[in-house]
Parts: structure tokens; sequence; C-alpha cells
């Protein structure tokens, strides 16, 4: 099967998207599928001026905003970019971003494409002020679910309670199928060590959603409480100048390292004892998965995926968002307890391993590939024979598609 994995960043991009895919694209390439990855480069930026027609929603009533223009500019951007650069066809299209997804529904009617939302753009500007909840601007983004939905031919998301945020924008929450993230055990190497000194570590943007002015508090909570660490910050973004001085306020600047970016965090992780994000809001948090695969204890907020990643007590803790006093409470646990820090640790290990892993991954993506090009081939030779033929042709003919793909799945699992 020839399948096109289209990204909206490209492939080296930091996050957990663009770092993911290109595993599933070797993993696919080795069970001997035909596979691409595309992506639009930085630099294409004003080329287009196609517009896209909308089905469910007019979106001229929200031109005028910035968001909404910039992201409108971006389709055109990327639909242009798409004609110059693909001249093939596809077997299937998998769709990474909404802006893919419309580009490529678009160019090639008759191709079925999947799409996975794999976080809320909307939630991520309002928690970082940029847009108003229930302003135009959020508005606009959130009726591109719906049209997604009337769009593609299969919706897929990361994580159950992100189908529960989708469902409020969807006519068919339960037709949204739910494939958690899944990371390639080979990248992550726990290292056997002891800090005399308990290690903290986080690592993402540094954006107000993430939730950091929250860890700095709490850390100098705990630092009040008489418990020595370091707190090591791998990222960077438009806040870090006012996280540095806040923790310079707060007391625990010589505590606390900004590093900055880092395009490899997973290398450097092994050799610290605790990860903690107390997020505002996300869809999944791959880098919690990606914590635990390095053997480290868990600590994050009761949010989204994280909630989902995280059993409380079992093999993380778990804190509400946007509460200090709470978070110091968790991270005086594993800080002062490094038998218990272990066995947490252990647990997410495990869990991360059993569930999490690239291979259960591939093997659900495989299963939803093949159904979703069988129901596009027979559903695409019935009408052609219904043309022409009538209505007892349209079945057989879509009898025969279907054996016909039952086989090619035969020969591809083994070929795996």
């Amino acid at each position: 099967m020839k399948v096109l994995q289209a990204l909206f960043f490209p492939p080296e991009q930091p996050g957990g998207v663009s770092s993911m895919v290109p595993y599933i694209h070797e993993r696919f390439l080795k069970m001997g599928w035909d596979t691409e990855l595309f992506s639009i480069p930085k630099r294409v930026r004003g080329k287009g001026s196609e517009d896209i027609e909308f089905l469910t929603f007019d979106p001229g009533e929200f031109r005028g905003y910035p968001v909404v223009d910039k992201y409108l500019q971006t389709i055109r951007d990327y639909l242009w970019w798409t004609r110059l650069r693909i001249n093939k066809t596809y077997d299937l299209i998998h769709a990474h971003h909404p802006i893919p997804a419309l580009v490529m529904k678009k160019l090639f009617p008759d191709t079925p494409v999947v799409m996975t939302i794999h976080s809320s753009y909307e939630r991520e500007l309002a928690l970082n002020g940029r847009i108003q909840p229930g302003g135009p601007e959020h508005r606009f983004l959130t009726s591109l679910y719906g049209e997604l939905e009337a769009r593609v031919d299969r919706l897929l998301t990361v994580s159950y309670s992100f189908r529960d945020y989708l469902a409020q924008y969807v006519k068919d929450p339960a037709g949204i199928t739910v494939i958690p993230n899944g990371f390639d055990e080979k990248r992550f190497r726990p290292v056997a060590h002891e800090n005399a000194i308990p290690q903290l570590i986080t690592v993402c943007r540094l954006v107000p959603a993430k939730g950091l002015d929250i860890l700095l508090k709490a850390c100098a909570l705990l630092k009040r409480r008489g418990y020595t660490f370091v707190l090591h910050i791998i990222g960077d973004g438009p806040i870090r100048q006012d996280l540095e001085k806040m923790a310079a306020e707060l007391g625990i600047y010589d505590d606390t390292i900004f590093y900055g970016y880092m395009l490899h965090p997973e290398e450097f992780m092994p050799f610290f004892d605790i990860f903690v994000l107390p997020s505002r809001a996300e869809a999944f948090g791959s880098v919690f998965a990606e914590a635990a695969l390095c053997l480290l204890a868990l600590v994050g907020t009761n949010v989204g995926g994280i909630a989902e990643q995280i059993e409380h007590g079992v093999n993380g803790l778990l804190v509400p968002p946007d509460d200090p006093e709470a978070l110091a409470d968790a991270l005086e646990k594993v800080v002062s307890d490094p038998k218990y820090r272990y066995n947490l640790a252990r647990a997410a290990w495990e869990k991360a391993k059993r569930d999490y892993s690239l291979q259960r991954v591939i093997t659900q993506l495989r299963e939803v590939y093949l159904d979703v090009a069988q129901q596009a081939g027979v559903g695409a030779a019935a009408r052609a024979l219904a043309e022409e033929g009538g209505a007892d042709a349209a079945r057989e003919a879509a009898q025969e598609v279907e054996n016909s793909v039952a086989g090619g799945s035969a020969g591809d699992g083994e070929a795996t």
C-alpha cells in the first residue's frame, strides 16, 4: 500500500508529533509498505492565493482577525506547495494536522484521508493569552473539527479525554478512533545512578500553558521546607526571561538550570530522578511517556492525557492544575523517599513499555489503514458500476474489491 504521511511541521521540528511520525514511517517501510513523508518548509510563506471552499461553515465571518487570517494564508501556502511538489497518487493519506488534511482532501478527493488530531491549537492559544475563549478566533478554530469530520474518511485522536473535549464540536464523537502515541524503546535507555541531591527535570516549550510558574512556586515552597534539589528546565520559548526573573525573586535561581532548546533530551533524561510538568492542558503529553521510559518518577497535573498515563500513587503522582501547594506536597513525597520514588518510576516504566510501544501504534494504524482503504475501494467500485450496470453489478464489484483488499491484508501480515 502506498501511504503518504502528511505533516505540517518538518520532521526535524521539535515536538511529539514531528519527532514520532518519522519512526512510524520507518517501521512501515520495514514492513514492505511504500510510505513517504511530506511537510511544508518554514520558508514557504505568503506564496499561495488559492482558497479552499469550506463545507460546514463560512470562514468569511472570521476574516480580519490575525490568527484566522494567518491560518487561512497557511492553508493557501500548503496548497501551493503541495501542487508544486506532489505529482503522484497514493492509496491512502494520513494527515497529522488540520491544514494538510484539508489540502489533501481538496487535491486528492478520491484518495482516502485519515486525520489524527494530536492537540488543541485553540486551547494552547487561549491558555497562552493570545485569544479569548469563545471569541471569533476561538470559534473559527473549533469549527475546523466539524469541517474535518465532514471531509476526511476517518478521524483519530490520542486520548479518550481529548475525544471527550472534541465531542462538543463534532456530530459523532464515538466515530473518532483513539490511538495513544507510541515510542521507539530503543531511543530510551535507563541508566543506573545515585544522585546525592534529587534531580528534577522538566522538558517543554516555555509558554504559560505548561504551568512552569506553578512549578517554580512549588519548588520555592519545597526549599522553604528544608529540602535540597536541582531543577533542570529543558526548552525555550517566549516566557523564558520571565521565568528566570521569577526564579530569582523566589530565591531558587541557584537551584535551577535553564538549558534552552535541546534536540534529543531523551539522551539526557536518564541521569535524573523526577520528571515534573504541571501543564494546564495536554491532549496526550508525550513527554511523560518518554520520561517513564527513562525510568523517572512522574509528577503531573490531573488534566487530559496526563491523567490517562498516570494512576495516582501507583505509577506517579497527580495534582490539580494551578496549585503550587499541592505540587510541593507531591514533590516532597518523591524527593524525601528514594525507595518510593523508584517504585513509582518502575511502575511507570512497565506501563509505558506495555501501553505506549511504537509496535502497538503500528499494529493499530495498519488496521485503520486497511479498513479505510477497503471501505473507500468498495465505495468507489460500487459507485462506478452503479452508473454503468445497475445495482447487481455494483454489489458484485464491491465484493470483488473487498476480497482483493482482504487478500492484500493477509500478504502484508506475512511480510511483518
